[in-house]
């Protein structure tokens, strides 16, 4: 019988998890990487002159070949606040709903980055293709408009 390296689905928080803010989330399988999100939070009173906190995507960058985009649900400032600062670091694509894509473009602007980065609009319903991944985003109801749930269909199970 062959030996065949057995991948295993790797989900790993680079934020967000039993904190408020920050939110990433990296879905690994073999060798395809995808993010859902990338926000910020807000530093706590002892973080003098600190305006922002962002995940740290050092695991990102070293595997930079395999990331195949980011996918965000919606546009609070902790799922898409640290987007400019992380995609100057790893330029992939972004993507989102209309409006949540709107919101991050004005951060773009913002940073003259708008030009560089890959901003693909889905519709609530649709699926994409990240890979191995096959991901489809659902309507759901937030406090802000255009939020979308996900369905991450893997090799293994869907999330």
């Amino acid at each position: 019988m062959a030996n065949r390296k057995k991948n295993n689905l790797k989900v790993i928080p680079l934020g967000g998890l039993e904190e408020i803010g920050k939110n990433m989330t990296v879905f690994e399988y073999g060798d395809c990487i995808f993010a859902v999100d990338c926000g910020v939070a807000f530093p706590e009173d002892e973080m003098l002159g600190v305006d922002l906190v962002i995940p740290d995507v050092s695991y990102l960058e070293k595997n930079i070949e395999k990331v195949k985009g980011v996918v965000v649900t919606h546009g609070h400032e902790d799922h898409i606040g640290a987007l400019p600062y992380i995609l100057k670091k790893i330029n992939v694509p972004v993507y989102g709903t209309e409006l949540t894509l709107a919101l991050l473009e004005n951060k773009l602007i913002e940073h003259q980055m708008l030009n560089d980065i890959e901003l693909k609009v889905v519709k609530a319903g649709e699926t994409i293709k990240l890979g191995v991944f096959k991901v489809e985003l659902i309507h759901s109801t937030h406090s802000i408009a255009d939020s979308a749930a996900l369905a991450i269909f893997t090799p293994v199970c869907v999330v």
